[in-house]
């Protein structure tokens, strides 16, 4: 078992029972380093999240070396077997399909794996569609927040909603382009249309393009649009110093007229929030 002070003075990599993680391009493959190509072609073997698509990489770079798969669904029948020949003093390179391992990828359980083993892990930095969003956007940078593809369950779907809805600090999720419009739909209920919001698409690769300013912006551009590629999103914070001006007395008599008129308070308060360009929260406030 190597101590915390064995990564101070390297050797020649790829050393001996190390765990590389490597950092793969998001789009462009001239992306991937120097230091990352020699790992891969000396490392034992690569587990990768998709061969085919690292195979794409190799062949780019005249790579030859073994590939297995290693993804969400073999991930827990594979760590053992990987973490045995770590300790035996085989090196291996994880990567995925684009960007990060470790990062919404079953990367990270063989890491805490290795971590608890007493292993040495190495990451060789590369592409991340997190990062170049955020620093494409131009919001603020230095505290964000990153929640990757929010949950199916509705219920807690709806809690994080509802947080980034609240939230000072910037937002970065990822989403499917099938799935775009619905997101989209969901954080103008949550955050208002006017939130500052930016849509990364394609990142480094040809047909590369940001849409932004705000949500109403963004959902009137992709509407009827058959949307593909990969999808990164940037949500500004709110800004609690700064008071939202409207009429609240106005807003508060037409919110119980509609109530008394019949409306559920949900019902009324999703009119109300659409029509005064206000957070629904806002409005079931004044009731």
């Amino acid at each position: 078992m190597n101590n915390k002070f064995s990564l101070s003075h390297r050797n020649q990599e790829p050393e001996n029972g190390v765990l590389y993680l490597v950092g793969t391009p998001i789009g462009n493959l001239n992306d991937l380093s120097s230091r990352a190509i020699n790992i891969l072609k000396n490392v034992f073997l690569i587990a990768c999240e998709d061969t085919r698509q690292t195979k794409k990489i190799m062949n780019k770079f005249e790579i030859k070396n073994n590939l297995i798969s290693f993804n969400k669904n073999n991930s827990f029948k594979k760590i053992p077997s990987l973490i045995n020949d770590l300790i035996a003093g085989k090196s291996i390179a994880v990567v995925s399909d684009a960007g990060m391992p470790s990062i919404c990828d079953p990367g990270e359980d063989l890491v805490c794996k290795a971590r608890s083993s007493g292993l040495d892990i190495i990451c060789i930095p590369g592409p991340c569609a997190a990062i170049a969003a955020l620093v494409s956007s131009g919001m603020p940078s230095s505290k964000f927040i990153f929640e990757g593809f929010l949950p199916k369950k509705q219920s807690d779907r709806k809690k994080i909603l509802l947080e980034i809805s609240k939230n000072e600090k910037t937002t970065i999720l990822f989403e499917s382009p099938q799935r775009l419009n619905k997101l989209l739909r969901e954080l103008k209920e949550f955050c208002g249309g006017e939130r500052e919001i930016l849509v990364s698409r394609e990142l480094t690769k040809k047909f590369e393009e940001h849409i932004g300013k705000n949500i109403n912006m963004v959902l009137e551009f992709f509407e009827g649009k058959t949307i593909i590629g990969e999808i990164t999103i940037v949500i500004k914070g709110i800004n609690k110093t700064k008071k939202i001006d409207f009429d609240e007395s106005l807003i508060k008599n037409e919110l119980h007229a509609l109530i008394d008129a019949g409306l559920s308070l949900p019902a009324a308060s999703k009119y109300l929030a659409k029509k005064e360009n206000l957070t629904r929260k806002i409005i079931y406030n004044l009731y």
